[in-house]
């Protein structure tokens, strides 16, 4: 191509892309031109509807279940002092769903004091002493209990519901400290 020819060419790819900023720059956008439309206007004040926050509308769940939609309560404080709350608590889970997930919980949070066995001789365990889980005591603990102790701590044991999120891991955690008391008390291992 000859260079009188190339210049005109260039000229008008200049005058091309120069003409992109124009249009993205002056011209309104479609969402801008959406405002203006009135029956759209209104449905960003409109009320949203909520039907089950009021307290006179009945909600009847299955006894012993958590509605999805709502997070776990906090009984953060009356736990210290009272375990009204921890004994009413229902496991939904069965133990054989989640015991692979509970081993795992288990052996990365539980079994440095608690041990792999759960008789409370991990590595750290008799230096701050931890307690068996294989006692007698241990095991007639109610299930809301050893959630509640998982999720909050209690005397030696920091809070690992920070650490275990949701409340299945909580519950695997919980169903597995039943298998490795079963296990201990089948194999005559009860301290």
């Amino acid at each position: 191509m000859r260079a009188s020819a190339v210049r005109p060419v260039a000229l008008a790819a200049a005058l091309l892309l120069g003409g992109c900023n124009w249009y993205y720059n002056t011209l309104p956008s479609p969402d801008d031109l959406v405002k203006l439309v009135p029956w759209f206007d209104h449905m960003i004040q409109s009320p949203a509807v909520h039907p089950y926050e009021r307290a006179d509308v009945p909600r009847r769940t299955v006894p012993g279940t958590v509605p999805v939609h709502v997070t776990e309560g906090d009984w953060s404080a009356e736990w210290p002092a009272s375990t009204a709350t921890a004994d009413r608590l229902v496991n939904p889970t069965r133990p054989a769903d989640n015991l692979a997930v509970g081993d795992t919980l288990y052996q990365v949070f539980c079994t440095v004091c608690h041990g792999v066995t759960g008789d409370g001789r991990g590595p750290v365990g008799p230096r701050v002493g931890a307690p068996s889980l294989l006692t007698e005591k241990a095991r007639a603990l109610p299930e809301g209990n050893l959630y509640s102790i998982v999720r909050y701590g209690r005397g030696v044991m920091p809070r690992y519901g920070d650490k275990i999120l949701t409340p299945e891991h909580r519950w695997a955690v919980v169903n597995y400290v039943r298998q490795l008391q079963a296990d201990a008390a089948a194999d005559g291992g009860m301290r």
